[in-house]
């Protein structure tokens, strides 16, 4: 971000981007006129330059994507903006800002162009239901987002924006590689006549996968129907995700060592099937110079079949989202005064075949405004409330059902001092909360009826630097919260639980954190960076005041280096380091830390005018680790991380 891309990233650029040929002068012309200022969307729920804006952004493009060699989100966001993954060989969870893996599916908020990609129940939502063909660039909120986006942004917000249909053309892409993976993608997109325009794409994944008992199946397609008027625009878009898959279940540390690619024998019938229907659809109208108002609706259908532990089970969860909102923007001689307010209204729906099931209903309000103090100054104040209502039933907790009702507020306010168009600073502090999900509020204590809602405030610093051929951010945070919804393994379960521990509103715990992430362009050829990040999160009060928050590596890091050979040849290196941390939920810190680990991963992409071929290697070293863990009076339960693992990707863009 604010760097000048090497030949082969504005080449990448322009392959995405279009199907016209560019010369290699050409290319290096551009080169030499990227600006410094981006736009984006995931602040302010509207347009604006991330060095305006009195928060931590990064921003990934489809340029660095490509570079990259990924093959799917999971391997992009990996060591990104401090991002720590959890993987139990069934899909990644994210977090941001110092959360377990079983709390950072929901504590960080996933968004697909605004849409919510988090689910009712405590499941992980399915980010690689998004193919990377079809994403324009991802978009990383480090930090609190209560007042723009309410519930469960608290560690930080990931707003995966995909491709709009503002070209004529398409791609054709094959991929195979370790463990008989085979995978096949297409888009294309076009015009209907001068205001409509369309897109569809399509992908098919199938593999064994790292460990045994894991296959997958995956399929997705998506159509999108687009008008742009004058002063108005409309879209229509429909998806539907396919993802089957067997689960290896998890291992003790023992077995780890003897083969970290075998299955739990108890586990060898396990799988799990969800199909997932999505409707989009969105109208927004320029009613003055300054005034712009829309309304989005979403809604999404899944139907999750499994056997777990050989047990059967089935899940249906739908929700329905309607956004209405108004954009202001008005050019002041100090700078331009942004205002955006709105209505998020939702209802989501889950029933479980075991006899659980619960209906949420989400009403809020908001407004952010940011004004501009000087031409250099400005500050953002903005205020949210909500209310939630829970109706549900637990065959053994609340076989009679229960109506819960509760409400909670944000406020946010910053200061963003711009000297210079390179040079920012900025303070923020911003109010953040989550409401239990269904599956949180259904197996408690004795005696807890209807957990508290989660509340809690970010404080932060930051400093950005961007002259010519550099990118300097750095920033320092601390998030305090109360009521911190967790499972904890030692708590009393409810009278007629299955398992040891409960759903509860933990001590309150706090979360210190530092990062510094510095990009080079040494030369037109050559491109460097690195990113540090610290975090210290205890807990600061109850039993187990001053211990250490789980799954929480204080350490965590990631440097790479690319370099285009030629004009046709780019080389790609990167190295993720993890630090060592305690298994989740061992809050009492009782059990030895599990070690820190390295990943080195590497790309070799060649292009020549509008072919492209990859060759990625994950975990180039075959490092054995700990991807995910779970500590419980039964016996701790381990994952083993992939290991080394090749793809070969070739795509044509036409």
């Amino acid at each position: 971000m604010g760097i000048k891309p090497t030949k082969i990233a504005v080449l990448l650029t322009g392959i995405l981007a279009s199907s016209a040929t560019f010369s290699m002068s050409t290319l290096a012309a551009e080169a030499d006129t990227v600006t410094v200022d981006e736009t984006i969307t995931v602040i302010g729920r509207s347009e604006n330059s991330p060095m305006n804006i009195a928060a931590n952004v990064n921003v990934i493009d489809a340029a660095a994507i490509e570079m990259s060699g990924a093959t799917n989100l999971t391997e992009v966001l990996r060591g990104q903006s401090g991002i720590q993954i959890s993987d139990s060989n069934s899909g990644a969870v994210f977090s941001m800002r110092g959360f377990s893996a079983s709390q950072a599916a929901n504590n960080t908020l996933i968004l697909v162009d605004g849409r919510r990609l988090n689910n009712i129940d405590i499941a992980a939502p399915s980010i690689n239901a998004i193919p990377l063909h079809q994403i324009e660039r991802v978009e990383l909120l480090s930090g609190s987002a209560g007042v723009l986006y309410g519930d469960q942004a608290v560690g930080g917000v990931i707003n995966i924006i995909t491709k709009t249909p503002n070209a004529t053309g398409g791609t054709l892409q094959l991929s195979g590689g370790s463990f008989n993976t085979y995978e096949a993608k297409a888009d294309v997109a076009g015009a209907i006549n001068d205001n409509w325009r369309y897109y569809a794409a399509a992908s098919y994944n199938q593999g064994d996968n790292y460990r045994d008992h894991n296959a997958n199946e995956t399929a997705s397609v998506l159509g999108r129907l687009q008008y742009q008027g004058e002063q108005d625009d409309f879209f229509v878009e429909t998806s539907y995700y396919d993802n089957d898959r067997e689960l290896a279940g998890s291992l003790t540390l023992e077995q780890i060592e003897d083969d970290p690619r075998q299955a739990n024998p108890f586990n060898k019938d396990d799988y799990q099937h969800e199909m997932t229907t999505a409707v989009r659809s969105g109208y927004h109208y320029q009613v003055s110079d300054a005034w712009k108002l829309g309304v989005d609706a979403n809604y999404t259908d899944s139907k999750v079949t499994s056997v777990s532990w050989g047990s059967p089970g089935k899940n249906n969860r739908s929700m329905l989202e309607v956004l209405p909102k108004a954009v202001a923007n008005y050019q002041t001689a100090k700078g331009d005064l942004n205002i955006v307010t709105g209505v998020d209204l939702s209802r989501g729906e889950s029933e479980f075949s075991w006899g659980r099931s619960n209906v949420q209903k989400v009403a809020s309000a908001y407004v952010q405004a940011t004004v501009p103090l000087t031409t250099s100054v400005s500050y953002v104040v903005g205020g949210r409330y909500a209310e939630v209502s829970d109706e549900l039933v637990d065959g053994d907790v609340y076989p009679q059902g229960i109506d819960l009702d509760q409400d909670a507020h944000a406020f946010e306010l910053g200061l963003n001092y711009r000297p210079s168009s390179n040079h920012r600073l900025y303070v923020r502090a911003d109010d953040n909360f989550r409401f239990a999900k269904v599956d949180e509020q259904a197996y408690t204590s004795p005696g807890v009826v209807g957990l508290k809602p989660q509340t809690g405030r970010s404080y932060e610093a930051g400093w950005d630097w961007t002259p010519a051929q550099h990118t300097l951010r750095v920033s320092a945070y601390q998030l305090d919260l109360e009521d911190e919804i967790v499972f904890d393994p030692s708590a009393e379960p409810p009278e007629e639980g299955d398992f040891p521990g409960a759903n509860v509103n933990a001590d309150a715990s706090k979360r210190f954190g530092a990062s510094i992430d510095w990009d080079w362009q040494l030369t037109s050829q050559i491109l460097l960076g690195v990113e540090y990040n610290y975090i210290d999160a205890e807990f600061t009060e109850g039993v187990n005041k001053g211990n250490k928050l789980s799954w929480v590596a204080e350490h965590s890091g990631r440097g790479f280096f690319s370099i285009d050979a030629n004009e046709n040849w780019q080389v790609f290196t990167e190295l993720v380091y993890t630090g060592e941390r305690f298994i989740e939920g061992d809050n009492g810190n009782v059990d030895p830390k599990l070690d820190a680990y390295y990943l080195t991963n590497i790309a070799i992409n060649y292009t020549n005018n509008d072919w492209l071929a990859s060759l990625r290697v994950d975990n180039l070293f075959d490092e054995q680790y700990v991807s995910a863990g779970y500590y419980s009076s039964w016996g701790n339960g381990y994952y083993a991380g992939t290991g080394r693992a090749l793809r070969l990707t070739a795509s044509y863009r036409f």
